[in-house]
């Protein structure tokens, strides 16, 4: 039997011009960008559709911008009759993931989604904490030199089989990609972040976050979600609590989610959202399954066509 599972992107796939075709297409989809420029006092609409990149690059805005787009779409699919059986989100996806499973509500996760970048944004000095991908080298690799550098330097996400993210403090994670240079990767790139996400880095983060998540109502899921820090499948809502907390600090396991997704009998996949960035990660881990993107009218015009 056919399943669908929605993935949900994070960081890193936004774009200036997101959402806007889609804002005047479909009503639905406005009044979900409308509602939460109300809910944040805050100028998504101007920060989605014009920019300048630096504002929506910022990651208290790239937040809620990217979960606003996705629950929108989100939202959109369903009313049309595509429905997922099972649900994940990488990294910041994993809140956008949790409403659609029925877990969050959409202006309480959208509050969550600020406090938690701004959290993540202030939880170490600008400029002391990066990450980089690395392409190419067995984990168990990575690992082993990661773990001999002075200072903070750890795995934040597993991408693909081929493509790992490292993260921590500046100093050591420039010596970790020339130590990985060295080892024979493919490629290692230090990526545009504003801090060392997926790191212990983040722990100033977990304090804050952990209160105001404690604030919030999490029910349980109406559908699973397969959640990053330990790539399973959890419904209830005091795990999909904890999780949440752990995800901060830990690795995000997208190779094992998908994989799990794909055990459980998913075939087809939409990524719900901003960008292609899951697209072409699921492409790495398994080619035998379908994923169709939805950032603009043409992707969401051929989903519906072939999938409603």
């Amino acid at each position: 039997m056919s399943k669908i599972g929605f993935l949900f992107p994070g960081q890193g796939a936004q774009e200036v011009g997101m959402g806007q075709e889609l804002y005047n297409e479909y009503p639905e989809i406005a009044d979900f960008f409308d509602r939460a420029e109300k809910i944040l006092d805050l100028d998504l609409k101007r920060i989605c559709f014009e920019g300048p990149e630096f504002d929506l690059n910022l990651t208290e805005n790239t937040q809620p911008a990217l979960f606003t787009m996705s629950a929108a779409i989100d939202n959109y699919l369903k009313s049309q009759g595509i429905v997922p059986d099972m649900v994940a989100g990488h990294s910041l996806g994993e809140y956008s993931a949790l409403t659609s499973a029925g877990a969050i509500d959409f202006e309480d996760n959208l509050k969550l989604v600020r406090q938690r970048g701004q959290a993540m944004e202030e939880a170490l000095p600008a400029g002391l904490g990066t990450m980089a991908a690395v392409i190419g080298l067995d984990i168990n690799e990575i690992e082993d030199i990661c773990s001999k550098v002075v200072g903070v330097c750890e795995i934040a996400n597993i991408n693909t089989p081929n493509q790992v993210v490292i993260s921590g403090e500046k100093a050591a994670i420039a010596t970790a990609i020339e130590r990985l240079d060295n080892a024979g990767a493919k490629k290692v790139v230090e990526l545009s972040v504003s801090g060392p996400f997926h790191s212990s880095l983040m722990e100033p983060a977990v304090t804050r976050l952990q209160t105001v998540i404690n604030n919030v109502e999490i029910k349980n899921a109406e559908i699973p979600i397969v959640v990053n820090a330990s790539a399973e499948k959890v419904v209830v809502s005091n795990k999909i609590k904890e999780n949440l907390i752990a995800q901060l600090t830990s690795s995000v396991r997208w190779v094992e989610t998908i994989n799990l997704m794909i055990e459980e009998g998913v075939d087809t996949f939409v990524e719900v959202g901003s960008g292609r960035v899951l697209k072409g990660l699921l492409r790495r881990i398994d080619r035998s399954v379908d994923c169709y993107s939805t950032r603009n009218l043409k992707d969401i015009e051929k989903v519906l066509g072939e999938l409603s």
